[in-house]
């Protein structure tokens, strides 16, 4: 039986390298994979998906409009795939990851789904949200804090490094906007 997995962290913990090297793995054993990524981030161009390490991959672009069940479907009609991966997933809607979940029960194609639980704030992003409600597995990837403890929280920083406590819920960025830090360092920051 095929299953939805929500594999998430905060920021640098790696998610699209273990993405990227699952998908590795399944073309090493001659099966098609499809990759999604979130449009909004079109930073990568050619590298839709691409890790801090080097590795990447092109891969279809999901907006809120899109149709997960539909566009998968359709696919897997041409070239029967072995497992559907999503980087980014917090940016999908409630809608999506039910979309998904219908590719992992009926279509019967494992679904892997990478990103992040929190913003900047501490607060669920929508798919995030829904991913934790409903995936068949839920993993948890560890980042490092600067104190050696586990990160889980996502700080956005201005131009000269102070925290930023209000704005929009999504600001495309790395290392230079974000950095990933313990509950306890989160909150000292944002006090």
């Amino acid at each position: 039986m095929a299953k939805l997995y929500f594999n998430y962290s905060s920021m640098n913990a790696g998610k699209s390298t273990n993405l990227l090297q699952a998908e590795f793995n399944y073309r090493e054993r001659g099966m098609a994979t499809m990759l999604w990524t979130a449009a909004l981030d079109s930073r990568g161009g050619d590298r839709a998906i691409e890790s801090r390490i080097g590795l990447y991959a092109e891969a279809n672009r999901f907006d809120p409009d899109t149709d997960m069940w539909i566009r998968v479907s359709a696919a897997h009609a041409v070239q029967p795939l072995s497992c559907v991966m999503v980087d980014e997933a917090q940016f999908l809607t409630k809608a999506q990851v039910w979309q998904l979940a219908r590719i992992a029960d009926e279509a019967g194609i494992p679904v892997l789904c990478y990103g992040l639980r929190t913003d900047f704030r501490g607060e669920l992003f929508e798919g995030a949200a829904a991913l934790l409600g409903i995936a068949d597995s839920l993993v948890e990837l560890k980042a490092v804090c600067h104190c050696g403890r586990k990160a889980t929280m996502n700080l956005r920083v201005d131009e000269s490094g102070a925290a930023v406590q209000a704005g929009a819920q999504t600001e495309i960025g790395g290392n230079d906007r974000y950095v990933a830090l313990c509950r306890k360092h989160f909150s000292e920051a944002m006090r």
